[in-house]
């Protein structure tokens, strides 16, 4: 059976830590754990997910709750409640429902104080690291047979009813993943017409059909072209010499957004290298399955702007395509021949430069998994004997989940992220007598996962932005600094500081405090919003040169009305508890977050959302923000459309539900059948919740409760829907704790704002 290991680092001595690996969440496989019981009911939990692939597209994230459970002894006691047709939400069913929630996903908690869960769903994640493995040799080494297995598991459970691959689980077939997905599974053993349900001829089929592998979009290209399946020369150029850059171009590293820096960086290195797999039997074969035409014969200087429709996001505006023509016909037959060969060389040194330092303050984790198998790649070119390359295979399990829809690799873990909200969820309901020690463990997790120091030695010649007192997405190994994250982590510190010390544990020292606080300020822009990992600096033209044909706003950092919000929320907070620290400052860039929130409303009220699905996960955090600063439904004319917008997309049945295809479109998209999404609809409670609505009108709040309320199961779990997270516009990821975080969070609010009367009553008469 398969286990996951909390906090572990193992006994590989190619892997360090900044923090004795907390936070560190692994999966083993051990052939002897488990009962016959045990074994069933995960055989039973992946049958059922096979049977309604289709219909439920994210899965339970099952394996590791039934192993947690377990161990936790966890037996829900408190009794199931429902609410009729007619019947009130009394204080004591409302409650009743938030501590079966409550307890239940305290049972989930890991025994570092975080709770662990996958961060997946992007279907171009694995595939790359198989075929890297396949390169280097190292396949059988960290993915054996068990492994293999649970990898196919994971690609026929996603692979849709037309024989393709979305860009995503929930989204429609792609020439980029349905190519990767039909290499992987050949990779992995089985035959032209092997795997189950036909998964391969139908794979093929689906690519054939639409012309063939010369349509796949750049990044595919690339990766064709490393393997040995596409001819550089099919390619666009990325040339290293761009890290050669002087500064004061317009068009440098140090302004391009990290993510698109990081990829593209390892990229330029095996671009500039023309690294080439070695050329198998399979690579041969394979060249006859993925193309119409003769693999020697393809034109391949006439395929580099092809790309398939079903993947077209974001065309290439002509000027895009006139700077690739001029690099590949003028600039690359330079760069290749003496005497300019020499400056490719010093390219490649100052590139792999560059590589080296990100891997070392990541600890090999990298940014992310795009990242993460290019430079392990150039690692490998570089020196296949080298300790470089050793360590990143050490990271490997970092990147690896399992569930009952088999292995995947996470784009990043997002172990800090999902506690910062784990934590105000359990926080808010107000039961610290009955979760004293589960709060108290998470707050040990985020004294231990805050980041201590900045990027080594001169980070900003490194293109790196200060680190210290930030919270990452993932943990302080990985090391990159993310505002919404340390504003979601640094609140619950704020709230903590304010608790009883012999229940929570002492509080978090001023200083690091203070620290966070630096870090918040200083991704503030001009226009008043914050950014997410680095200072938007840029100039947004430079998003012209978006070299991908599947992601929107790539190239440079931008402002993000979820992390304004957050900010707003904890520096209120931490005002209330120090008043003089930057006072001046923190009230100017309140009043900014203020502004630039209330300048980028959408015309019907919402707010777009970058980092969830998306109008109402955008509105929740506008919501929160505007409340926490001191604007009300009266005094305030964004809140009053922010509320329209709510009631007017409220369903018959007291919830929300968005389409994901509201993301890529821009445009608010209910859910087909006006479907009820129970995260949705925590989110549009609480941003209702946060506009007054209680006092105005309740009576929307209590058809979303009873909506809530009537969902949760028996053991106190909240049932999978759709997918709820998204990033560059066009990709979805599954969050699966937040099918509890959020639910529980708006019960707890929702009891706090609408049941307020009999709360404060109770309070009065312990205390008389």
């Amino acid at each position: 059976m398969w286990r996951l290991k909390v906090a572990d680092g193992g006994n590989d001595p190619y892997i360090y830590s900044t923090n004795n690996f907390v936070g560190r969440q692994t999966w083993e496989f051990d052939p002897d754990c488990g009962s016959p019981e045990e074994r069933a009911e995960v055989e039973a939990a992946r049958e059922n997910f096979w049977k309604n692939r289709y219909q439920v597209k994210p899965n339970s994230d099952l394996l590791w709750r039934m192993q947690f459970l377990r161990e936790n002894n966890f037996k829900q006691i408190i009794p199931q409640v429902k609410i009729g047709d007619g019947e009130e939400i009394t204080y004591e069913i409302a409650k009743t429902a938030m501590r079966r929630g409550a307890h239940f996903f305290s049972a989930l908690q890991a025994s570092d104080g975080h709770w662990p869960a996958e961060s997946a769903g992007s279907l171009y994640f694995l595939p790359p690291l198989v075929m890297c493995l396949y390169i280097t040799g190292h396949l059988d080494y960290i993915f054996p047979g068990e492994y293999r297995k649970e990898i196919l598991r994971y690609l026929y459970c996603h692979q849709n009813e037309d024989g393709g691959w979305g860009l995503h689980i929930e989204g429609h077939s792609i020439m980029f993943c349905t190519t990767l997905s039909y290499i992987c599974m050949r990779i992995l053993g089985k035959g032209p017409d092997g795997g189950r349900d036909n998964a391969c001829a139908r794979a093929r089929k689906w690519i054939r059909d639409r012309g063939g592998a010369t349509s796949i979009p750049s990044w595919g290209k690339t990766w064709l072209s490393i393997f040995g399946l596409f001819d550089w020369l099919g390619t666009n150029p990325t040339p290293p010499e761009f890290w050669l850059f002087p500064s004061f171009l317009p068009v440098h590293p140090a302004k391009m957004w990290c993510f698109c820096r990081l990829v593209y960086m390892p990229m330029s290195y095996l671009y500039g290298k023309r690294f080439v797999g070695p050329i198998t039997p399979l690579v041969l074969e394979l060249r006859e399955e993925l193309f119409l035409q003769p693999y020697n014969e393809i034109n391949w200087k006439t395929v580099r702007h092809l790309c398939a429709k079903e993947d077209l996001y974001y065309p290439h505006p002509l000027i895009q395509d006139l700077m690739w023509d001029s690099l590949y016909i003028c600039t690359e037959p330079l760069l290749t021949r003496w005497p300019f060969n020499k400056l490719r060389q010093k390219a490649l040194e100052v590139t792999m430069k560059h590589i080296h330092y990100e891997d070392e303050n990541s600890r090999y984790i990298t940014i992310g998994c795009v990242e993460k198998v290019l430079c392990m790649l150039s690692c490998w070119v570089e020196d296949p004997n080298g300790d470089y390359f050793k360590k990143h295979l050490a990271r490997i399990p970092d990147y690896i989940w399992v569930a009952e829809d088999g292995i995947k690799m996470q784009g990043s873990t997002s172990q800090e992220w999902d506690t910062g909200f784990a934590l105000q969820a359990l926080l808010a309901c107000n039961m610290t007598n009955e979760i004293g020690p589960i709060l108290k463990k998470g707050h040990e997790f985020l004294k231990e996962s805050q980041v201590k120091d900045n990027p080594s030695g001169d980070f900003k010649s490194m293109y790196r932005h200060i680190s210290k007192g930030s919270w990452t997405f993932a943990d302080p190994d990985q090391g990159w600094e993310v505002s919404d994250c340390t504003a979601e982590c640094l609140k619950c510190c704020l709230l903590f500081s304010i608790m009883p010390p012999e229940i929570v544990g002492t509080k978090v020292e001023a200083e690091r405090i203070f620290d966070s606080i630096n870090i918040i300020l200083s991704l503030q822009s001009k226009n008043g919003g914050l950014s997410a990992w680095e200072p938007a600096s840029s100039s947004k033209w430079l998003e012209l040169l978006n070299p991908t044909e599947i992601f929107e706003n790539l190239v440079v950092e931008h402002e993000y009305v979820e992390c304004t919000a957050s900010a707003i929320q904890a520096l209120v907070l931490f005002k209330k508890l120090y008043p003089e620290h930057r006072k001046n400052e923190i009230d100017d860039f309140i009043a900014n977050a203020v502004r630039f929130i209330e300048e980028i409303q959408m015309p019907d009220g919402s707010w777009y959302g970058n980092w969830g699905v998306c109008f109402i996960y955008g509105s929740w955090f506008a919501l929160g923000g505007l409340a926490a600063a001191g604007k009300t439904y009266n005094n305030c004319l964004a809140i009053r459309k922010a509320v329209e917008f709510l009631l007017n997309s409220q369903f018959n049945d007291g919830g929300w539900g968005e389409s994901y295809i509201s993301c890529p479109a821009k445009k608010y998209t209910p859910l087909g059948g006006h479907r009820s999404n129970l995260v949705h609809t925590a989110w549009a409670l609480m941003g209702l919740l946060y506009s007054g609505q209680a006092e105005r009108d309740p009576t929307p709040l209590h058809r979303a409760a009873k909506l809530l309320i009537n969902s949760q199961m028996e053991d106190g779990d909240f049932p999978q829907q759709e997918i709820t997270g998204v990033y560059l516009k066009n990709c979805m990821l599954h969050y699966a704790t937040f099918r509890n975080t959020f639910p529980l969070w708006a019960l707890a609010e929702y009891i706090n704002g609408c049941h307020s009367h009999v709360i404060q009553s109770s309070v009065g008469e312990k205390l008389g």
